[in-house]
């Protein structure tokens, strides 16, 4: 059975992590071929909606470490920094540009690179039961996979602090009291509401939705003007697309809007 699964249904793509016996912990080659998958939903017409989770007990316990360089093995300098650039920061940079909304689905725990896989995502909806772990800290490691540039910009920096010097888990009721989190569902609905909320995004402006997406996402590193600029430019690519005009005929015309994600 594949360790990674992937369908495309109403215009959602859904990956789906499937090492239930593993807590989901992502491999080298699952890294690889979700990285390969949000490239593809980018790409493609008829994916207008990404939606990750998994299978289980667990979200994702962080990065499988089997395979990865010793701590006594020789190593040169530069080599972990690379290792971070090429994996976990490659890896949560892809959610982050997909062109399209992505959903994380969390079903369980989710816990350091697996943690930030989850916040990196442009919503968040956790299962009742499930938890969050800034798990670096109890490895006496420092937080990697863009932890240090996420949190604080989700919940401000005091509190990623506490998270990240105590690695206590967060239960998803706290987590949605903090803005780690969109939404808390029993976990019998989670599909569901994952699934309604991913194909009303299915059904939206496709382009407008992408320009919001990295309006909102470089807001927080530059200044006004900057940020000004941005958006009317993206305002000015926007009126280019069939949905836009769409949009705006539909206003005129009183009558909903059909987008086709064009």
């Amino acid at each position: 059975m594949s360790d990674l699964l992937h369908t495309v249904e109403n215009g959602v793509s859904w990956i789906t992590l499937n090492r239930p016996e593993a807590m989901n912990a992502v491999t080298r080659d699952q890294r690889e071929r979700i990285i390969a998958l949000l490239a593809e939903a980018s790409a493609a017409p008829d994916v207008r909606c990404v939606v990750v989770t998994a299978t289980g007990r667990g979200f994702c316990a962080g990065a499988d470490l089997r395979g990865a360089p010793s701590a006594s093995g020789e190593q040169v300098a530069g080599d972990v920094a690379r290792m971070i650039r090429r994996g976990a920061q490659r890896f949560i940079g892809a959610v982050m540009d997909c062109e399209k909304p992505v959903i994380a689905a969390v079903n369980g725990t989710a816990a350091g690179i697996g943690a930030h896989l989850a916040f990196a995502c442009d919503l968040v909806l956790a299962a009742e039961s499930a938890r969050f772990i800034e798990v670096f800290v109890r490895r006496g490691l420092v937080p990697d996979g863009g932890g240090a540039y996420l949190l604080p910009r989700l919940i401000g920096p005091q509190r990623a602090k506490e998270l990240m010097f105590f690695g206590d888990a967060v239960p998803a009721a706290e987590a949605l009291a903090m803005g780690l989190v969109n939404r808390v569902v029993p976990s019998e609905a989670l599909e569901k509401t994952a699934r309604e909320w991913a194909e009303r995004l299915a059904q939206g402006p496709t382009r407008a939705l992408a320009l919001t997406k990295q309006l909102v996402n470089a807001s927080l590193d530059v200044d006004r003007s900057t940020a000004f600029t941005a958006e009317a430019t993206a305002q000015e690519l926007n009126m280019t697309t069939r949905d836009a005009q769409e949009g705006v005929t539909s206003f005129v015309e009183r009558r909903e809007a059909r987008y086709e994600g064009r």
